[in-house]
């Protein structure tokens, strides 16, 4: 039974002590709010259904995910850490002073159509969403607060973008890497092909080494991957002479292990070239709209396929793991079938 007090602040207090239960203690402003409280809790507690919710109304949701990014998101690869924390920023902005257990399915469709009407990508908004469902999973399953249910859990999320389809086409192609040869660091260049030769994602580029490229065997060997997996890269003659030419590079820094290298920052570490504001500028000095340094890889990854490579021996190549995501990567010229059915069919 339990036992309600009134507290020299003019509060009540009710105190449940039921064998097999923790003591339960609450603070209501009604005498009549702690009666109906300890009468629901005490029900639960009979039917074994209760759950102690002090904890999710305490814990503002801000304050759950500077932990989740400090205890979670740091075992996972520095990439993601990163990404993470920025998609916790947009978080914190607009849910970040409700308590866990104040945040409903309703609350969370309403940020979700926000951030849609802002402009911000349905991928994004997945991204965001995804990190918010991780952190009440976690919250409910290691942290043992007192969350009922997983609010993420209970809303539509944003249907996936069509995956793209840009190819390069052969003119592109040849603008393309001349104007890359014509900046002032010949990195660039050897990058691109890098990209357009052997299908590596661009983190995978800048975060090699010359001990993970074996030029007589013509292979490179990943250990840092999107998808956390090994993987050795065969390389084609073209492949191979960027690689040796890159190796050879006269201006090579002998304080880094790194084959694309930027300069020293505060601390006189040298870390990967960071490409990008370059290959940016670039591509509006030659007038080529729509590229993405990442449809190089969808390009080369295609060219695989219309080669003649079965699904298996590319992914082999590409590390894609589910055959799904490698034909959404994968697009065909049907100029370029044509040619192959004349082959195979006659």
């Amino acid at each position: 039974m339990a036992t309600i007090n009134k507290t020299p602040s003019a509060t009540w207090k009710a105190v449940i002590r039921k064998r097999g239960w923790p003591t339960t203690i609450k603070t209501f402003r009604t005498k009549r709010d702690a009666k109906d409280w300890a009468r629901r809790t005490e029900d639960e507690m009979v039917r074994g259904v209760y759950i102690d919710r002090a904890g999710s109304d305490r814990i503002l949701l801000k304050h759950a995910l500077d932990r989740y990014l400090r205890e979670v998101s740091t075992t996972k690869k520095p990439s993601t850490h990163s990404a993470e924390q920025h998609k916790a920023k947009a978080l914190k902005a607009e849910l970040g002073a409700y308590s866990l257990a104040a945040i409903t399915p309703d609350l969370v469709a309403q940020y979700r159509d926000a951030r849609l009407e802002s402009g911000k990508s349905p991928s994004t908004v997945r991204l965001e969403l995804s990190l918010l469902s991780h952190l009440f999973t976690i919250a409910i399953k290691e942290w043992r607060v007192g969350l009922l249910y997983n609010p993420v859990a209970n809303i539509r999320k944003p249907a996936p973008t069509q995956g793209r389809d840009r190819r390069l086409t052969a003119d592109e192609e040849q603008t393309l890497l001349q104007g890359c040869d014509r900046h002032s660091n010949p990195m660039l260049g050897w990058i691109a092909r890098v990209a357009l030769y052997t299908g590596m994602r661009a983190g995978e580029i800048k975060s090699l080494t010359r001990r993970q490229v074996n030029l007589r065997k013509r292979t490179v060997h990943l250990t840092e991957t999107k998808n956390g997996s090994a993987r050795t890269v065969p390389l084609t003659r073209q492949a191979a002479e960027v690689f040796r030419q890159a190796l050879s590079n006269p201006v090579r820094s002998l304080d880094t292990d790194l084959i694309f290298w930027g300069e020293p920052g505060r601390d006189g570490q040298r870390r990967p070239y960071e490409f990008r504001p370059a290959w940016h500028r670039t591509l509006k000095e030659l007038g080529i709209k729509g590229l993405r340094f990442h449809d190089l890889r969808h390009e080369a990854v295609s060219r695989l396929v219309e080669a003649g490579l079965g699904d298996q021996e590319v992914a082999a190549i590409s590390g894609h793991k589910s055959m799904q995501m490698l034909k959404r990567y994968t697009h065909l010229r049907a100029e370029d079938l044509v040619a192959r059915l004349d082959q195979l069919l006659g």
